[in-house]
């Protein structure tokens, strides 16, 4: 069974401080239920792509759940005067959120300065950056892990539910799906996110498509960049990676 291990990939952290975000709640006062609920909901994705899960993902869940039981199950005399003395379940988890945002922020800001005059510009620049951004590495681009997975489950929704008793066998590779993705990309200077996904596509071509993504991502042969304008998901395939196309699509073929 092909797996996918991501360097880009991310933690239990970053994922609640997403939903957090996508939410819009306050981080002093987390819904656990609605916030345990849909880190379950990616768990599931996650697992249904076969990415490697790492163990701190399900201890997470498991704090999760564990923090909704307590604040489900009915308060007694002593454990209402310690809710008053700061034992709010979820304040352990709220001081590690916002311990990680603190230095999560600064080290995005040091990056900021090892970069600047290479990736970024002057004031007065902005537009140009965000029509076109510079896309001499692979990567992502003002997006996580995350936000790839939200958009995917917008595609998965619309993926074709009929049952028909018609039995085909789809054979289809990573090695295909990453060929199909490059060649657009060698149609066009930078393509939406959701131009990969060929309307009628069944969930078998959804799913290898996107882990082909993930791999161009891996190999720095794609920078996916998301406009902060109207948030369309991009795209772009670097001028490093033209020359070495053929190499890198052995290198997947060999994976298979």
């Amino acid at each position: 069974m092909y797996k996918v291990k991501l360097e880009i990939f991310e933690g239990p952290l970053d994922l609640l401080l997403h939903l957090i975000k996508k939410n819009e709640v306050d981080i002093y006062d987390i819904p656990i239920a609605a916030i345990a609920e849909q880190y379950l909901e990616y768990m599931d994705i996650m697992q249904t792509l076969n990415l490697e899960v790492a163990g701190e993902f399900l201890l997470m869940a498991a704090t999760l759940i564990h923090i909704k039981s307590k604040m489900l199950l009915p308060f007694s005399e002593e454990e209402t005067e310690e809710e008053e003395e700061g034992g709010d379940p979820r304040q352990e988890l709220v001081r590690r959120l916002l311990e990680y945002q603190k230095y999560k922020e600064a080290s995005v800001q040091l990056e900021q300065m090892r970069i600047l005059g290479r990736d970024t510009f002057a004031k007065g620049l902005g537009d140009r950056f965000e029509s076109s951004p510079q896309v001499d590495e692979g990567g992502l681009v003002n997006l996580s892990l995350f936000d790839l997975l939200e958009a995917l489950k917008d595609v998965l929704s619309k993926a074709p539910k009929t049952i028909s008793f018609d039995v085909t066998i789809e054979h289809i590779t990573i090695a295909d799906r990453i060929n199909f993705i490059m060649e657009l990309l060698g149609k066009e200077k930078s393509i939406t996110f959701f131009s990969i996904f060929p309307s009628e596509s069944s969930r078998a071509i959804i799913v290898t498509t996107f882990l082909a993504m993930l791999e161009l991502t891996k190999m720095k042969m794609i920078r996916i960049y998301q406009s902060e304008q109207d948030g369309v998901i991009r795209l772009y395939a670097p001028e490093s990676s033209q020359e070495s196309t053929d190499t890198q699509e052995l290198a997947v073929s060999s994976q298979e």
